[in-house]
């Protein structure tokens, strides 16, 4: 068997390429399908405020608000964030401001002076907030359990400052479903496991809690309010390290949210996300990038030995199967305790089309309008 020079050179940059990628898969994200899950505490510490942020929420809010509100939790209030709805949201909030005395409603009018967007909201609620350890949630997501709170209450270590909780999409029979599913799956062993290793580089604003005091310290949004995005992940990006942040996995700590239900409107989602990543830390744009550029040429290489001879072909196959393989010992593990054990017979192919998707849609956002509106 006698390979070309130029088959050698794919076979080798497939082998290169496979060897970056199980970094990830090995040192990453095979700590975290190891990591030791912690219990649900049984008592409380301290008060919380929750701070939620809606526009035209009036459907999700009558149905998912209820559930925060009841939360096995002895002392929290819920703040919600009207942000200038007119679906009926305010007179909603005025009935259920009846209901639950830890209610606190707060208004945001349209106002020239001030730049609207969701990072205003979020600012005008932790200003309203009455207590320093602050959990955020959306108007769309509800609480895997009453216990929600006890997880993602104030650590016990007082150099804790940030806590990163997991939201993982409701079911739904269709491709986009599982699409949104799989991509939600991947972006959170990564930040979940770079987490666990020390270098923390984002959260989802649907679950996560930081300290009012940080907040304020370090002036709020002020670095990057000009993006309509990053009230979540920038902030923890610019603030997080290893000695102030921790992450919460039992089941009880989830947060459930609906998906996008069109691909129209999950493209403007990912479209919104790809205009933070600009702003992330230079390592942290560094360990992302690589790893989807190593991804790009993976299955670049692959696709090219194709054209060459039956023994490029062979062993290209091999390598993919390889990959294949070692992922199975890791992800199905990982997908079962994210709550996403239906797709781990499938993460093959999910992966691929997953690939192929956010391509096209990083070519979308490049040459697409920058304008974008977080609702």
């Amino acid at each position: 068997m006698i390979l070309t020079p130029i088959e050698i050179i794919l076979l080798s940059i497939l082998v290169f390429c496979l060897l970056v990628q199980l970094y990830y898969v090995l040192f990453v994200h095979l700590k975290l399908a190891n990591a030791v899950v912690e219990d649900v505490p049984t008592i409380a510490r301290k008060p919380l405020s929750v701070v939620v942020c809606a526009r035209n929420e009036v459907a999700n809010l009558g149905e998912y608000l209820p559930t925060l509100m009841t939360q096995n939790y002895p002392e929290y209030e819920v703040v919600v964030v009207n942000d200038r709805s007119w679906d009926g949201t305010e007179e909603l909030l005025e009935q259920m401001a009846k209901k639950y005395s830890n209610l606190k409603v707060v208004k945001v009018l349209d106002n020239d002076k001030f730049l609207a967007g969701k990072k205003f909201a979020v600012t005008m609620g932790i200003k309203a907030a009455k207590y320093d350890w602050l959990v955020f949630t959306d108007a769309d997501c509800t609480p895997a359990s009453d216990n929600w709170l006890m997880s993602m209450q104030q650590p016990a270590d007082e150099h804790t400052e940030i806590l990163l909780g997991y939201s993982p999409y409701l079911k739904r029979r269709s491709l986009l479903n599982a699409l949104i599913r799989f991509e939600t799956f991947f972006t959170a062993v990564n930040y979940l496991g770079f987490a666990l290793k020390g270098m923390p580089y984002m959260g989802v604003g649907r679950n996560m809690a930081y300290k009012k005091a940080l907040f304020f310290k370090n002036k709020g949004f002020a670095a990057h309010m000009h993006i309509p995005s990053g009230d979540d992940d920038l902030f923890v990006n610019a603030h997080a390290s290893k000695y102030n942040t921790e992450i919460r996995l039992n089941m009880d700590s989830h947060v459930w949210s609906e998906p996008n239900r069109t691909w129209g409107g999950y493209l403007r989602q990912k479209k919104r996300h790809f205009g933070a990543g600009k702003l992330y830390k230079a390592k942290h744009k560094f360990i992302l990038s690589l790893q989807i550029v190593m991804q790009f040429m993976f299955y670049g290489s692959f696709a090219a030995c194709m054209f060459f001879s039956r023994e490029a072909q062979y062993m290209a196959g091999a390598i993919l199967l390889l990959s294949i393989v070692i992922r199975c010992f890791v992800y199905p593990k990982l997908l079962k305790r994210l709550n996403y054990g239906d797709l781990r017979w499938w993460f093959p192919i999910l992966d691929i089309l997953l690939f192929l998707f956010l391509t096209l849609n990083g070519f979308l956002a490049m040459f697409g309008k920058k304008k974008v509106n977080w609702k």
